[in-house]
């Protein structure tokens, strides 16, 4: 699968950008500044060499025009605007939301709920002709970008369009050790993003790179090729 994704010179799109292409798929890494998704991705290449040699840098117009599937990796509070300004280039498309409304206070994390009802339902809204699903909120930027270890996670999603939740229910299943679930309509986006305060919150009070595992439950879907 062609995939674009936009916001790739921040840590979870590097990250989450360096793992697909891993995978075989041909990746676009975006960015505002295509010198720095250049920059971006040359390290990344220095990194870990033919593991990512279908990574390739340029625009987030690039990434959202040439992904058949686009990630928005955009912190949470550019992320609706990030999507409308590709809104012809995001129709018909499947858009992975994977931001989280947070702010910090202290020593914990407080989920910040939009009007909409979640940062997910508002990236909807905002691109209507897309189909929207909420997915890896809980991962860890760092456990993505690192290659050499297997991640440990399982990862819920949650959209309106059936076909596009399958669609990234068996992307998240391709990725090795992380398991896959279907949560359901975009309307339980607001669990999984709020649930991510409380997760951050106990990793930084224990010290700990705790992630989510469902117990009791085996994941579903089969692997996107």
């Amino acid at each position: 699968m062609k995939i674009g994704v936009i916001a790739a010179t921040g840590p979870a799109g590097r990250g989450l950008a360096a793992r697909l292409a891993s995978l075989g798929h041909d990746v676009i890494a975006g960015s505002r500044e295509p010198a720095r998704a250049e920059k971006v991705v040359a390290e990344l290449h220095e990194r870990w060499g033919s593991r990512v040699d279908t990574l390739t840098p340029g625009s987030n117009a690039d990434a959202a025009a040439g992904g058949e599937l686009v990630v928005l990796a955009v912190p949470w509070d550019g992320a609706v605007d990030t999507a409308r300004a590709h809104a012809g280039d995001l129709t018909g498309k499947v858009v992975v939301a994977m931001a989280n409304g947070l702010t910090r206070e202290g020593n914990e994390f407080r989920a910040v709920i939009p009007d909409e009802g979640s940062v997910a339902v508002a990236v909807q809204q905002a691109v209507p002709e897309a189909r929207v699903v909420a997915a890896f909120q809980h991962v860890p930027a760092a456990a993505f970008e690192d290659l050499d270890h297997a991640m440990e996670s399982d990862v819920i999603a949650c959209g309106d369009d059936d076909a596009a939740r399958d669609t990234v229910v068996r992307l998240i299943a391709s990725i090795p050790n992380l398991r896959a679930f279907d949560g359901g309509s975009l309307a339980n986006a607001l669990g999984i993003e709020a649930f991510a305060a409380v997760l951050l919150s106990i990793n930084l009070r224990h010290r700990g790179k705790g992630t989510l595992r469902l117990l009791g439950v085996e994941g579903h879907g089969e692997p996107l090729e």
